[in-house]
């Protein structure tokens, strides 16, 4: 996990300005995409050239290049500036990634983040109301209903487990059983991991679970599973062990945000973009921060997370398949094969039935084989919310 923005966007006048997003330059077009078409982005190191401020209500192309010289994101943010309704990762230099939306009209913020860091650039974006329909065509309205019905339940499920792992995971660190909580550390977080893109889109609950300490910013708290896993795996030198007072606060805290998660998924409801969007976005957490090691820098349990990002990606492309199905079963079965070979790959590294390798026992010729087969799967996935609603 990446930090994610919990502030409101600086372009909104009744808020108050973020110097960290400010300080980089706004440079925002004013033309009226009043013909629905694709909507161009420029991210630069220092700029966010979106080549529209309003557009018509509907199914949304955002075309986002990345022509700075670090690795950049692109968000659309609801009017609170907190609720995700897009967004893509993980776009190099030079490369352009398309990001497909359902925005109705109403109030948003478009924000590009490069280096994948600290708030980003944002500005004001309208959408008005077109009129038209966005039911999505060549596909009946009962299978849509099931596959979005279908996500909603995993997410429902996977929260429950969620919360119960964290109960038990919350038990044993708090009573000072260090052994039993690293032995449930990986296996408890593996439930976040598959549903990530949901608590993102929330706003401000992923940076209380699942911050990383390289992303917390001067002055600013740090809480989560990461917080807990630095005290169960210390460094040699330079920090010292909560005792049980700080464990309980710690742990504590873990588990009221957990509790939050789980009372926030019971009653939202998904798009079929939003499926689709969070299936890669799935893909780009392992390929930003789980192949290089950086998501559990002091557990090495990066393969757990790993997995756990495959399994939701996954499940999120078999409950569109019968959608796909019908709209482009080449690029369907294409997606299914490449999850087959990343799966099959995976499984060289497990041990068990549940556990995975050591990631700083893993080579770099075979993290670099990983992520070879990441990004074969990632090509296909990012087009699939496309070929699904355009």
């Amino acid at each position: 996990m990446r930090f994610r923005s919990i502030a409101a966007a600086c372009a909104a006048a009744a808020l108050p300005l973020s110097l960290s997003a400010c300080s980089l330059t706004q440079s925002n077009n004013t033309d009226d995409a009043s013909g629905g078409g694709p909507i161009t982005v420029s991210s630069t190191d220092s700029a966010c050239d979106v080549s529209s401020t309003t557009t018509p209500s509907g199914n949304l192309v955002f075309q986002v290049k990345n022509s700075g010289t670090k690795v950049t994101e692109f968000y659309l943010y609801g009017a609170d500036g907190l609720r995700i309704v897009g967004e893509i990762e993980n776009i190099g230099p030079g490369l352009t990634r398309p990001l497909v939306v359902s925005a109705g009209p109403g109030k948003y913020f478009t924000a590009c983040k490069p280096g994948m860091i600290g708030q980003g650039i944002r500005a004001a974006f309208t959408v008005t109301n077109s009129g038209k329909s966005t039911v999505i065509k060549g596909v009946t309205k009962a299978s849509i209903n099931r596959a979005t019905a279908q996500y909603a339940a995993y997410v429902k499920d996977q929260s429950n487990q969620l919360l119960d792992a964290t109960r038990a995971f919350v038990t044993a660190y708090e009573s000072g059983d260090q052994a039993k909580a690293r032995e449930l550390y990986p296996l408890g977080r593996q439930h976040y991991e598959r549903i990530e893109p949901v608590a993102e889109s929330f706003g401000d609950l992923d940076p209380k679970l699942d911050l990383r300490e390289a992303d917390v910013e001067a002055g600013a708290k740090w809480t989560g599973w990461h917080r807990v896993e630095k005290d169960l795996w210390p460094p040699a030198t330079g920090y010292h062990v909560l005792n049980a007072a700080g464990r309980a606060k710690v742990g504590g805290q873990l588990l009221t945000d957990t509790i939050d998660l789980d009372k926030r998924v019971q009653t939202t409801k998904y798009s079929v973009d939003q499926i689709g969007n969070g299936s890669k976005g799935l893909l780009d957490e392992v390929a930003t921060s789980k192949i290089t090691g950086e998501e559990d820098i002091w557990s090495h349990t990066d393969l757990y997370d790993f997995q756990a990002n495959i399994d939701g990606a996954r499940v999120a492309y078999e409950d569109l398949k019968p959608l796909l199905d019908v709209k482009d079963k080449a690029l369907s079965s294409q997606i299914g094969e490449r999850f087959t070979t990343l799966q099959t790959l995976l499984n060289k590294y497990k041990v068990g039935d549940t556990g995975f390798v050591f990631y700083d026992k893993v080579t770099e010729a075979q993290r670099k084989e990983l992520s070879d087969a990441v990004n074969a799967l990632s090509e296909p996935l990012a087009q699939m919310t496309g070929a699904i609603t355009l």
